[in-house]
């Protein structure tokens, strides 16, 4: 009974807790900050109605020239390669072997909800309004006015030499980076539903034989053979 009690406890009790779905943006700016980090652009393809939210985001020209500002700044570049080094962005990706988002795309192929959804982002006019607004709107023409300001090239020749730089390429050197990915490679929430698999049911009665002074213990209560005279 008291070794059936934590693999009924295993199976009545879910393996860990899940993730806090993120936060939607609600600015250009901060749907491109989303996009462009690889530790969470990926939430809009494991979930359709995030995905819906990120193609409303892309049907706004806002957002693309939101993007494109943040292209021109070099610190948008130092954060991507911060961030690639993240576990985070093992995590990020890797849940996509979960098969309960493959389900939940499936479900929404059936929904005929999101078609409606798509239909009706296509046939609002205000996206198309949008867009014809956009060559005359100096929010998009400010990525391209940037190249005639001077303070950007400075930017990008400081670049290699600013403290966030520098502390992002001392990454690799830090023994803890390296320690951070394989704990983040052992974590089941890693894998999604994939990583239940890997919480095996606790014991109560193989406690005592892990721990090390009951180890130490039993090894001295061992008889040593006798060594022979000399």
């Amino acid at each position: 009974m008291k070794t059936l009690l934590p693999l009924l406890l295993l199976v009545a009790t879910p393996a860990f807790a899940a993730d806090p779905a993120p936060a939607t943006p609600t600015s250009s700016e901060a749907w491109a900050q989303k996009m462009l980090d690889p530790t969470q652009n990926a939430a809009a393809f494991k979930d359709p109605q995030a995905f819906m939210a990120w193609a409303n985001a892309m049907a706004n020209p806002a957002t693309s020239a939101a993007v494109a500002q943040m292209g021109m700044d070099p610190a948008t570049y130092v954060r991507l390669l911060g961030a690639m080094m993240n576990p985070a962005t093992m995590r990020n990706y890797m849940q996509f072997i979960d098969p309960a988002i493959a389900m939940k795309w499936l479900g929404a192929g059936l929904d005929p909800r999101m078609y409606g959804a798509m239909a009706g982002m296509a046939a609002n006019p205000a996206m198309y309004g949008n867009w014809m607004q956009a060559p005359v709107n100096p929010r998009m023409w400010s990525p391209a006015m940037q190249m005639m300001n001077p303070n950007m090239y400075m930017n990008w020749m400081q670049a290699p030499v600013s403290p966030a730089a520098v502390n992002t390429m001392m990454t690799p050197l830090n023994p803890n980076t390296y320690m951070n990915w394989m704990s983040t490679g052992a974590d089941p929430r890693t894998y999604g539903s994939w990583g239940q698999m890997m919480n095996m049911p606790a014991m109560p009665n193989m406690a005592p034989a892990l721990d090390p002074a009951m180890l130490m213990r039993l090894l001295q209560s061992m008889p040593m053979p006798a060594m022979p005279a000399q």
